[in-house]
């Protein structure tokens, strides 16, 4: 019998999208149990966009944002994934994440105004998960039950 992965415990006050997170986290441990680590980030990518249209989820990759101040485009950035036109799912292959990293998804989060990112690390023998949100939600407002 193959064992199911750690998964984070659900909060109990819900997180923005708390069910769809929960849901592309175990689509998210499913590809690492399954490829294991070492691969390039486009090979979990190619494999993520596999493990999603297989469920169900509409998940578009590689997307072009722009990017704008004081109402004009001053860049654009893409983002690995968006998940229901919902969460931002920004994935990685490196030994370590850096601040630099989780600044990355927040911003994207600030240029998309979508509320919910996700972080994840295929880099190491098991994937890291970082939630991140948009800045004007408060993190007080969010626990973890147990």
């Amino acid at each position: 019998m193959q064992k199911r992965p750690f998964l984070p415990q659900k909060p109990a006050i819900p997180f923005p999208h708390a069910e769809l997170t929960h849901q592309i986290i175990g689509v998210c441990y499913d590809v690492a149990n399954e490829l294991g680590n070492g691969f390039v980030e486009s090979v979990y990518q190619n494999s993520l966009a596999i493990a999603f249209r297989q469920i169900h989820l509409k998940a578009s990759s590689q997307v072009r944002m722009e990017v704008a101040f004081r109402g004009e485009i001053v860049g654009e950035f893409i983002a690995d994934f968006i998940i229901e036109d919902k969460v931002i799912l920004e994935i990685k292959a490196v030994s370590a994440l850096m601040p630099e990293h989780s600044a990355q998804v927040i911003n994207y989060l600030k240029a998309s105004n979508l509320d919910v990112g996700l972080l994840v690390n295929f880099g190491r023998p098991r994937i890291e998960v970082k939630h991140l949100y948009h800045p004007r939600l408060h993190k007080q407002d969010f626990r973890m039950e147990g």
